[in-house]
């Protein structure tokens, strides 16, 4: 039974910073593409950044959020610095086999339950 389980979520003021993490329980860490997405109130769940074949960001977090993983942890986690409002969200960590470039949700097979980030202006 694979499980995902997050972490590390709050409450922050715009301009601070947070570190989530996903801690997998899941064989063979070091060769899962794993990635985190977000989903605001009342909109549809977006990609946020992976680790795989490479590291990928959405446009809106370059520069401000960091993705890294310890595979001897089995554990991902996403650097957040110069949070604005607009991260409030539920954080979701997922995991798809292989080492890929996929940022679609439809790609990734497991999911956590997410963690709620909210910024306050």
């Amino acid at each position: 039974q694979v499980q995902l389980v997050e972490s590390g979520g709050g409450l922050v003021q715009a301009g601070g910073s947070l570190r989530l993490a996903c801690a997998a329980s899941i064989r063979a860490f070091g060769s899962i593409t794993m990635a985190w997405f977000r989903q605001a109130p009342g909109t549809e769940r977006e990609f946020v950044a992976a680790s795989g074949w490479d590291t990928q960001y959405t446009d809106s977090v370059k520069g401000r959020f960091t993705v890294s993983r310890d595979n001897a942890k089995n554990t991902m986690y996403l650097q957040m610095n110069s949070l604005e409002p607009e991260d409030t969200a539920v954080y979701y960590c997922a995991a798809s086999f292989g080492l890929r470039k996929i940022k679609k949700d439809d790609d990734y097979v497991y999911w956590g339950q997410g963690t709620q980030v909210t910024v306050s202006s």
